[in-house]
């Protein structure tokens, strides 16, 4: 009942929703493995920390994305920060940052799922999970059966498909943790997808909260790990909480774009939420947030 009302309320906050354009697409080099390198064989599927722990990086993506017409950002009170939130915002010990639609333009599960032919069916899945007829790990266990990757399709799409990376998170996290700020990505979404990620913006691999595909000594897809904090409702302000026990950070934000993040602002877990709205603008949410962005360079220029 809890996990329905959880997603009850995600469907209602994420209502209103606007899609901010993404266009003018760059490209960078990166090292990335090859489909024959010995480090796939075998023992690749069993790694704690997905596919990418001792990978180097061939190719990413960054996306610009068009300013945000002044009659949307008008709509909100909290674009600039109170005195109170700036202090907390330049005194944090660490930083959480969601992956999809914020550190990244695209939503993981999705695109994957449309790489391997699955797309309207696991878009169906969603739509249900949203309407609160189902928990998150039911919504999710039903879309990876669907789409039903092997290993190899999986080594294919993260070749084809390198991470688009929001405009200016590269130049803002090299700026945290300049200043001696921890940075962690929280997802719902996988970390053989989300390693390339912090691999790019060199995040330890240890810094990821986030789901993890399980695959067979064939390559066969077996699931996921249930045991993952963000593989059920709720599971990302508890990683948060995790984080912050285990490192006794004395203050800790989040940002990312979601219902699930703004839920990490409790106690034990962040003091701040930050609401990116540079990708998609959850109006609800965003309403709720001690401060919404629209371009990471707001973030960068207040810690100056």
């Amino acid at each position: 009942m809890i996990d329905r009302l959880n997603y009850i309320m995600e469907a209602f906050l994420s209502a209103h929703v606007v899609k901010v354009p993404v266009c003018h697409v760059k490209q960078f080099n990166y090292s990335l493995f090859t489909p024959s390198s010995p480090r796939l064989n075998g023992k690749l599927h069993r790694s704690a920390f997905g596919m990418m722990k001792s990978f180097k990086l061939t190719n990413s993506v960054a996306a610009s994305i068009q300013p945000v017409e002044a009659s949307t950002t008008e709509r909100f009170d909290n674009t600039l920060p109170s005195k109170e939130v700036l202090d907390l915002w330049r005194n944090v010990d660490a930083v959480c940052f969601d992956v999809d639609s914020t550190v990244c333009v695209d939503e993981g599960i999705d695109e994957f799922a449309e790489f391997c032919g699955a797309g309207k069916a696991v878009a169906e899945w969603t739509s249900r999970a949203m309407n609160g007829s189902v928990t998150f790990q039911e919504a999710l266990a039903a879309r990876l059966s669907l789409i039903n990757p092997t290993l190899s399709q999986l080594q294919d799409y993260l070749e084809k498909r390198p991470p688009r990376l929001s405009p200016g998170i590269a130049e803002l996290v090299k700026k945290l943790k300049a200043k001696g700020i921890d940075v962690y990505l929280v997802s719902g979404g996988f970390r053989q997808m989300i390693n390339p990620v912090a691999s790019i913006l060199e995040i330890p691999l240890e810094n990821i909260f986030a789901n993890q595909m399980l695959f067979g000594d064939s390559g066969e897809f077996l699931g996921f790990d249930e045991n993952e904090p963000t593989s059920r409702s709720g599971g990302k302000p508890i990683a948060v909480q995790q984080i912050r026990k285990a490192r006794g950070y004395n203050t800790l934000a989040m940002i990312g774009d979601g219902a699930t993040d703004l839920e990490a602002r409790q106690p034990g877990g962040a003091d701040l939420f930050i609401c990116f709205a540079g990708v998609q603008l959850r109006e609800a949410v965003a309403a709720k947030a001690d401060w919404l962005v629209f371009n990471f360079k707001d973030l960068i220029n207040s810690l100056d």
